[in-house]
């Protein structure tokens, strides 16, 4: 049954004259007429009584009135639900992101978004980290991920993945309150050869270990990592017990964990970037839309 028939119904049981119904639709009356009547031949009962003065619904043109304007408006709502989805105003988009250090980004983000397009969902993976993040937005297991890259892999770290850099971070160390070093007022990396760290376990994908054992290794030794933990809340927690010490980001400072002191390193900054990460071939709207909108609510910094 084609919807011209049902829009042709409609206006006729309304109007309950061909010649109006006909020019409501913008149409010549001879055609309205086959219309309608094509629609009887199929549905195999009569929707009008009609004689040279007057037009009347059946009992059976009665009865489909209704679900016939029910169906039109099912179908305008989905036409405008498919239009709205192309502009991106409708839509899934799955996003990647680990630790504390996206506690501030993240929900700006979801706030711009919720709050511009109510109909966009975020489905959120959390414990994703950098590296992890890079190989599922190359594979088109995640739309979006939030990631840690460092200095000289900004750009393009993955192929057919395009990162935007929404904040510059750098390398500090946590430490005990009462270990020896907690009073100065910088940590040399050299000074930490011989203490125990806490860390992100080695096969999870996280930049900040992997930041770490680099920042050991061009100091001239190997970190001996004796506690990994999933998440910086965890590991500082280690920290403040008393475990060891680590090397975490500046974006972790908000973590006010009793027990833990935050010290920058000596020497020229250690810079790892966060960023969002996408596939430059990803063809969604919603997705287009989210990063049109992180543009305003994480904006590139200065340098970035």
């Amino acid at each position: 049954m084609e919807l011209r028939y049902l829009t042709a119904f409609v206006a006729v049981a309304e109007e309950l004259h061909f010649g109006r119904a006909a020019k409501r639709l913008q149409m010549a009356q001879p055609p309205l007429s086959q219309q309608i009547r094509q629609l009887e031949k199929e549905l195999g009962v009569q929707l009008f009584e009609r004689n040279t003065r007057s037009v009347r619904l059946t009992s059976a043109g009665e009865s489909f009135l209704e679900p016939a304007r029910t169906a039109l408006d099912d179908v305008d709502i989905a036409v405008r639900a498919a239009k709205a989805a192309g502009r991106g105003e409708y839509g899934r988009v799955t996003v990647g992101f680990a630790g504390a250090s996206s506690h501030e980004s993240l929900p700006r983000l979801t706030r711009a978004v919720r709050a511009a397009h109510p109909g966009l969902e975020l489905v959120m993976r959390g414990q994703t980290y950098a590296n992890v993040a890079l190989a599922k937005v190359a594979d088109g297991s995640l739309d979006l991920g939030f990631v840690r890259l460092p200095v000289n892999q900004v750009g393009s770290p993955t192929p057919g993945v395009q990162t935007r850099v929404i904040e510059v971070e750098e390398l500090i160390c946590a430490l005990p309150q009462d270990h020896p070093l907690a009073g100065r007022e910088r940590i040399a990396i050299e000074d930490l050869a011989d203490e125990p760290f806490v860390s992100f376990p080695s096969n999870a994908g996280s930049t900040v270990r992997d930041a770490l054992v680099k920042a050991c290794v061009s100091a001239g030794f190997n970190p001996r990592v004796v506690q990994e933990a999933p998440d910086s809340y965890t590991i500082l927690a280690l920290v403040a017990a008393g475990v060891g010490v680590t090397l975490t980001l500046t974006s972790c400072q908000h973590i006010q964990q009793t027990g833990t002191v935050y010290r920058p390193l000596a020497g020229a900054p250690m810079l790892l970037h966060a960023a969002l990460a996408w596939r430059t071939d990803n063809s969604s709207a919603a997705l287009r839309t989210v990063l049109g909108i992180a543009e305003e609510a994480l904006p590139t910094p200065a340098g970035g």
